[in-house]
Parts: C-alpha cells; sequence; structure tokens
C-alpha cells in the first residue's frame, strides 16, 4: 500500500509553473526536503516547504503517507525553485504513446470504438518496406484496417483525416498513465487529454 501511493504521479512545474515532467510522489519528496521544490496546493496555488507540509492533515478521503508519528498529505503538484527551461524530452515510439497521440480515434474514419477495437496501421505497410515510425504509423478501427489491407491508404481509396507526426512532449506521454483532476488547473488543453480516463 505504502509502495503504491510512492509510486502515484506528481506534476513537476518549473519555477514559471510551465509543466516540465511527471515524477513519483516519491521523487517529489525528496525534492521538496532538498529544498529543490515546493508542494503547491491545488486549491490554494500556495507554495509550501517540508515544514509547512507537515502540520497539513490529508482529509478522510485523501490518500497519505503513513509516517512513525504523523500521516502526510500526497501531494500532486510541484514547482521548481530555481529551474526554468522547458523539457527538451522527446516521447518515446510505442503502442501507447500512438494510442494518445491520435485520441484512441481511428484516423480514417474518426470512430472511437474503445481501444480493444483500434489496431497499429502501417500507412506504408512493412510488406512494401514500411517502417514502424511515428510518421508511419496510426490508430484503424477493425473496418479500416480490414478495408486498406495490405495497401497504401490511395491504393486502398482511403484518406488519412491527419497527417501523422512525432508527438511534442506533455505530461501525458509521462511514464506515469495516471493522471489527476487537479492538474487540468496547471495544464492548458493542449496538455490535457480529455480521452484518458480520470483517476
Amino acid at each position: 500500500m505504502v509502495s503504491a501511493v510512492l509510486q502515484r504521479p506528481t506534476l513537476v512545474l518549473n519555477r514559471h509553473w510551465q509543466p516540465v515532467n511527471v515524477a513519483t510522489v516519491a521523487r517529489s519528496l525528496v525534492l521538496v526536503w532538498n529544498e529543490a521544490a515546493r508542494f503547491v496546493d491545488p486549491d490554494d496555488y500556495q507554495l509550501y516547504t517540508w515544514s509547512d507540509w507537515t502540520m497539513f492533515r490529508p482529509q478522510a478521503d485523501e490518500p497519505f503517507i503513513q509516517a512513525v508519528t504523523m500521516r502526510l498529505r500526497v501531494p500532486e503538484v510541484l514547482a521548481l525553485t530555481t529551474y526554468d527551461r522547458m523539457p527538451e524530452a522527446s516521447v518515446s515510439f510505442s503502442r501507447r504513446n500512438i494510442f494518445k497521440r491520435d485520441h484512441y480515434t481511428c484516423q480514417y474514419c474518426g470512430s472511437q470504438p474503445g481501444s480493444e477495437e483500434l489496431s497499429i496501421d502501417h500507412i506504408v505497410p512493412r510488406s512494401h518496406g514500411g517502417a514502424s515510425t511515428w510518421e508511419n504509423c496510426v490508430l484503424a478501427c477493425i473496418t479500416c484496417n480490414k478495408n486498406k489491407a495490405d495497401r497504401t491508404p490511395p491504393e486502398a481509396g482511403m484518406r488519412l483525416r491527419t497527417q501523422p507526426i512525432r508527438p511534442n512532449w506533455k505530461p501525458l506521454y509521462a511514464e506515469h498513465g495516471a493522471r489527476i483532476k487537479s492538474w487540468a488547473k496547471f495544464l492548458s488543453e493542449a496538455y490535457w487529454d480529455v480521452s484518458l480516463e480520470e483517476e
């Protein structure tokens, strides 16, 4: 139970309050303990040091960290004290990230049948030398994938709704799959993907 809480995601903001990463709760505790960051209360946007944060008690329905003598609130957001750059991290090419990039939507017909009914389609089929890259892979529903078969979209008389590209890094591409409702206060619409389930 404790290890699960410590692995929960925490949104990391730079000192200008721009999202730059997602860390585990365990990592965020270390950052604040070492005074490299401050906890952010999403309700009032106040910054808190380690000693300030230990004065708060978690609500009955909130997750918490059980220490020897107290219960500590689980942080959801923290702000770094000196880092002001934006991340240069690239989004790793993976099945999970293709689903996120394409918003769980067939890139041929626009349907959203659910992840079980979607597959990854190679625009230029592998049998024709097509590679598994951001620019050559899209989501396709079962019907469109069957209709396209082992052909390119022009050969099959189909059109892509959008041209696939490598996405820019956003918190939703971070390793930690869960997302926290309070993050919406710190993320623009471009960052916030409504197709992902809320925690």
